[in-house]
C-alpha cells in the first residue's frame, strides 16, 4: 500500500510530533484540529523544531519549507476522507477515541488504515467502536516523536495482516523502529516500565533518599542513560499517573497503581518539565 496522504487527528504534542515526522518522510499530512488556533500552534511548533533542526545543520532551510508546505490544516474530520492512513492522536479518554472512530470509520473508505497513538488504552476496545474493525490498529509513538525511534505496533484479535503489515511497513518508512505485539494492557514498554518507575518513586519515601540519588543510583549502577525521576518529569507527572491508572485498572496489580507522592504532585501542578516543576525545577515551556 503505498500512502502519500496521512491524517494525524489531534495536534498536542504527541500529534504535532507525528505530524513532523511524516513531513520530513515526504508525506502529506492533514491535520486535524477542534479550534483553527489550535492547529496554528501546532504549526508554530512544527515549524520551530524544523528551524532547530535547520540551525544544527539536520536539514536545510529548502527541506523545511517543503516540509511545511506538505501540512494542511482542517477542523472538520471530513476533510481526511482522502487520506490513505490516519493516526488518531488525541486525549487518552476511551469515550473519546472510540466516538473518533465511529465517526473515522464512515469518512474514510476501505482499506485505508485506522491508526490509534494509544499508550495505554485498549485498541480492540477502540476497534469495537466501527463497522471495519479489520483495518484498525494500534501505533505507539513515544515522546518525544520527532527523536525516539519506537513505534509499538498493536494488533487486535481483529486486524488483518494487511492492516498490520501496512502499520508496520509505514512506521519504517517513515523513519522509525516498529516492534510487533498484541493488544495487552501497556503493550512492551509500559508494562515493563510503569511498574519500575513507580518502584523508583516509592524507594524515595521507604528508603528516605533523594530523586538526585535515585537517579545518580539508576544512571551509574544500571547504565540507565537518565534517572527515573528526570525520566518521570521528562514524560510529565500526570501522563504517568493516567497511564499508571489504566494498568492498574486492567491489570490489579498493586506495583501498576500511582504511589501517593506521584499523586499529589499531580494535585500540586507539579507535572515535570512542561509546568517547571517537578522533582526539579525548570525553565517552564513557553
Amino acid at each position: 500500500m503505498e500512502i502519500s496522504r496521512v491524517g494525524v487527528v489531534g495536534l498536542g504534542t504527541m500529534g504535532a510530533g507525528i505530524a513532523q515526522v511524516c513531513l520530513q518522510a515526504g508525506v502529506e499530512v492533514i491535520g486535524r484540529e477542534v479550534e483553527p488556533e489550535l492547529g496554528e500552534r501546532a504549526r508554530q511548533t512544527i515549524d520551530h523544531y524544523l528551524t532547530r533542526g535547520v540551525e544544527k545543520g539536520r536539514l536545510s532551510e529548502d527541506e523545511k519549507d517543503a516540509a511545511l508546505g506538505r501540512l494542511c490544516l482542517v477542523t472538520d474530520l471530513s476533510e481526511l476522507g482522502s487520506c490513505g492512513f490516519v493516526i488518531e492522536a488525541a486525549f487518552e479518554d476511551l469515550d473519546v477515541k472510540r466516538g473518533l472512530f465511529a465517526k473515522l470509520d464512515r469518512i474514510v473508505a476501505p482499506p485505508a488504515v485506522l491508526a490509534t497513538n494509544t499508550s495505554a488504552l485498549s485498541v480492540t476496545q477502540i476497534a469495537e467502536a466501527t463497522q471495519t474493525r479489520e483495518r484498525v490498529v494500534g501505533m505507539h509513538f513515544f515522546n518525544p516523536a520527532p527523536v525516539l525511534p519506537l513505534v509499538e505496533v498493536i494488533r487486535t484479535a481483529h486486524t488483518s495482516d494487511e492492516t498490520f503489515d501496512a502499520a508496520y511497513d509505514f512506521a519504517q518508512r517513515i523513519g522509525k523502529e516498529p516492534v510487533a505485539c498484541n493488544d495487552t494492557p501497556g503493550f512492551i514498554v509500559n508494562r515493563i516500565l510503569i511498574p519500575l518507575l513507580n518502584d523508583c518513586v516509592r524507594v524515595l519515601d521507604e528508603a528516605r533518599v533523594t530523586p538526585e540519588d535515585v537517579d545518580r543510583a539508576m544512571r551509574f549502577g544500571a547504565n540507565w542513560p537518565i534517572g527515573p525521576c528526570a525520566l518521570i518529569d521528562l514524560i510529565g507527572v500526570d501522563v504517568h499517573v493516567h497511564a499508571s491508572e489504566a494498568l492498574h485498572a486492567a491489570l490489579g496489580e498493586e506495583r501498576m497503581a500511582p504511589p501517593q507522592r506521584l499523586l499529589e504532585m499531580q494535585q500540586a501542578g507539579q507535572l515535570g518539565r512542561k509546568s517547571g516543576r517537578g522533582f526539579y525545577d525548570y525553565e517552564p515551556l513557553s
